[in-house]
């Protein structure tokens, strides 16, 4: 989608814009001449994720934008007030709000620590606030004023809040702050919107989970809520406001077309629905249903010599590594209970329920929990497909997948 030139001089201040979705929407925004304040807390290289605070200034200014990266955790009220204040020296105000910092774990109440209840809270929802607070004495002066959520919409479907309480609260936190502040700032001709994808979007983030290219040929680029943010930000600010918008939704009424072949990452495959969404809960249905008809048809090898094949190659450094009990509930032809006990000795694999609670359990069909072990589909696959769920310790889960991508050649 082209740019018009609307934001030419507009300052942007953009929380975690280092990398992702974000960085997407600062490029955007650079490419009509736009002041990008990059708000995020990436001052120095992640181990596993790409760009820093930095490394994405030289980006913006590379094209035609500029650029002030401000190291922020936007938890902390007097970093989000020194941003501000320094966004207005350089720039001179502040026009745009892109609330995009966000913070996620998708664990049940059991499995989710105060700790990371804290973060996502203080991220998604008070640190939302935060931000449009302190960003709104200079909003009510700027040039065509927005603020955008990156967030979605508020569905009560109590399908949303089963398998993450905590995560849906923080997030819809968010869009209660959308939906709050754009009545407050009508008077003041502030636009307070929200923005979601209507698939997954493939980030570095994503990868990291191990999906890898599997993953990417089930999802669409930033660029999509790039494009979908700017079509929002330049739109008149005193006439739109307060909507829940999808991604999709806002390109197709803006004329654009052939957004398969513009954002999808393959052309051979649908990208697979995000969460909030009613579509994603049809897709859950169809899924269900696959797996029905799948696990009657027969697998090639059984769980059994599967987990025989595991065990062979099991040792004390895997032990250390993982260090956790890990619980596998599998259905379909193959029914049964089995777990990995990787806390002791040399690990072992037993069939039945382990003696005490397990660190994460994995739930799917003995199909698929065949052809995740053979090296047929990555863990992070079946989970985005909804063909696995897992309960517990999701970084336990990521370790026991990464170690079996090395081990897999001695199977």
């Amino acid at each position: 989608m082209l740019n018009t030139g609307k934001l030419a001089g507009r300052t942007i201040f953009i929380s975690g814009a280092s990398r992702g979705i974000g960085k997407a929407i600062a490029l955007k925004c650079a490419n009509d001449g736009a002041n990008v304040v990059i708000a995020a807390k990436t001052a120095e290289p992640h181990p596993k994720l790409p760009g820093t605070i930095y490394t994405a200034a030289e980006e913006i200014e590379k094209a035609g934008g500029k650029c002030l990266p401000c190291i922020v955790d936007i938890r902390f009220e007097d970093q989000v007030q020194t941003a501000v204040e320094n966004a207005v020296k350089k720039f001179g105000g502040i026009d745009v709000l892109v609330n995009n910092a966000s913070a996620i774990s998708l664990t049940g109440t059991l499995d989710t620590k105060m700790k990371t209840y804290d973060l996502m809270n203080g991220i998604n929802a008070r640190g939302t606030f935060l931000c449009s607070q302190k960003c709104l004495p200079y909003l009510k002066v700027g040039k065509n004023p927005h603020i955008l959520n990156i967030s979605p919409p508020l569905n009560l479907n109590p399908r949303w809040f089963r398998d993450h309480a905590a995560y849906t609260m923080a997030k819809y936190g968010m869009s209660m702050c959308a939906l709050g502040m754009s009545e407050e700032l009508k008077p003041d001709g502030i636009a307070v919107n929200a923005l979601w994808p209507k698939t997954a979007i493939h980030t570095a983030a994503m990868e990291m989970l191990g999906g890898g290219k599997e993953i990417a040929s089930f999802s669409r680029s930033p660029d999509i809520m790039a494009d979908a943010a700017y079509v929002m930000l330049t739109k008149d600010s005193k006439s739109y406001t307060g909507n829940f918008a999808i991604d999709e939704d806002v390109l197709i009424e803006a004329g654009v077309t052939g957004i398969k072949e513009k954002y999808n990452l393959s052309q051979d495959t649908e990208p697979l629905p995000d969460y909030f969404l009613d579509d994603f809960i049809e897709h859950e249905k169809k899924q269900a249903a696959t797996s029905d008809e799948s696990s009657l048809s027969g697998v090639e090898g059984n769980v059994v010599d599967t987990f025989r094949q595991v065990e062979s190659v099991l040792n004390e450094k895997v032990v250390k590594k993982v260090n956790g009990i890990i619980a596998f509930e599998l259905s379909g032809a193959e029914a049964g209970e089995w777990y990995m006990d990787l806390k002791t000795g040399s690990g072992s694999i037993k069939q039945g329920k382990p003696a005490s609670d397990p660190d994460c359990t994995f739930q799917m069909d003995s199909d698929n929990f065949i052809k995740i072990f053979k090296g047929e589909m990555k863990s992070t696959t079946a989970f985005m497909l909804g063909r696995m769920k897992i309960k517990g310790n999701l970084s336990i889960a990521m370790k026991l997948e990464k170690i079996m991508d090395s081990m897999r050649s001695k199977l």
